[in-house]
């Protein structure tokens, strides 16, 4: 039990038996919490994530502590954050102690300074997160700083896309497409919902390729577009 109690002289068998608990350990842990977009993660969540990697990492490189303080110490720093999550999920007024409120930034295209100088945005970076968004500055009716530190832009009306329902079109149903080949296999469970081997086989001629196997992806959305990527060429 010496990977459990720690060892100056831990034997490699050791180390590796704690890598495995505790990577087991965390799947859990992350299955338990939630799914986190890291696009969108809160910085409570990051910190948590710091947190607990620092805890269970120290004895993944130290042989000599015991890993029963680390895991409890982490099953409490995971519990606790679950709870507060919970209770901000349930209590609208506690929750604007966890999450910040979003904080105006720009409003009716007039930049407002002192939220730059109170959120520590440069207009330097105001200006990055605007052409890597592909807002021009003209164009901007609000720009939002978001509780996850993401920069949200609302454009002024007039430089906003029409939609179909603005032009008064009909628009064909695209949902969520699905997957009926993949490197060269067909997703048979996909496929039964839309039609045989022969559609497949028919599909995949009318778009000049002879077989499944030349097909690197395929797929079908619920208004029935078909999109195809044909597999690359190995030269020789």
């Amino acid at each position: 039990m010496d990977f459990w109690y720690g060892s100056e002289e831990l034997a490699l068998h050791g180390f590796l038996i704690r890598a495995f608990i505790v990577y087991i350990y965390m799947f859990i842990i992350l299955k338990v919490l939630g799914q986190r977009s890291i696009g969108t993660l809160h910085p409570l969540d990051f910190l948590f994530g710091v947190i607990i990697g620092d805890v269970l990492g120290e004895p993944l490189s130290s042989g000599d502590l015991p890993l029963a303080g680390p895991v409890g110490a982490a099953a409490l720093i995971s519990t606790l954050h679950l709870v507060l999550s919970y209770v901000a999920l349930k209590t609208p007024r506690f929750r604007r102690v966890i999450e910040d409120e979003p904080i105006i930034l720009v409003e009716k295209g007039r930049i407002l300074e002192n939220q730059l100088r109170k959120t520590k945005i440069t207009v330097e970076s105001l200006l990055m997160d605007l052409r890597l968004n592909q807002v021009d500055l003209i164009e901007l009716d609000y720009a939002v700083l978001e509780s996850n530190g993401q920069i949200s832009f609302i454009k002024k009306s007039k430089y906003q896309t029409p939609s179909f329902n603005d032009l008064q079109l009909e628009a064909t149903p695209q949902g969520y497409p699905s997957v009926l080949i993949q490197d060269g296999a067909i997703v048979h469970y996909n496929l039964k919902k839309y039609g045989g081997t022969n559609w497949l086989k028919e599909q995949i001629q009318q778009r000049g390729l002879q077989k499944v196997e030349d097909v690197f992806l395929m797929t079908i959305d619920e208004g029935g577009q078909i999109y195809l990527s044909e597999k690359q060429r190995q030269s020789h």
